[in-house]
């Protein structure tokens, strides 16, 4: 009998989002060492499913945590199916500025990019 390895969980976080996601965390107050920012779907917006950062102080139970240039990122079981081989990344233009991901799952979305179909 032979062992099954578990799927691989794979998340890309660019330096511009690394920046900001750490920016977020510093100006908590007094959070432990075990936070992080938790990255999950929840169903809404116009396309099905959208996305929620959230600062979080530690994991939970079935999460799936990276580590990535020193801050700490959260997932779910049930947004993994949809969040692996995501790139997050930080835009500032004169459109305004804020988070934007590069879906590798997403089969559709919408015009704002904050929404997607899986």
């Amino acid at each position: 009998m032979s062992a099954v390895a578990a799927p691989v969980f794979e998340l890309e976080v660019t330096s511009a989002a690394t920046e900001e996601i750490k920016k977020f965390i510093s100006s908590e107050d007094d959070l432990p060492d075990t936070a992080g920012l938790r990255v999950r779907v929840v169903p809404g917006g116009c396309s099905g499913f959208q996305y929620s950062l959230n600062i979080e102080e530690e994991s939970r139970a079935g999460d799936n945590i990276i580590d990535k240039d020193g801050i700490r990122i959260f997932v779910d079981m049930f947004s993994t199916q949809y969040l692996n081989g995501i790139k997050i990344d930080y835009t500032s233009n004169m459109m305004g500025s804020g988070f934007t991901f590069e879906n590798p799952n997403a089969t559709g979305g919408c015009g704002c990019g904050t929404s997607f179909t899986a």
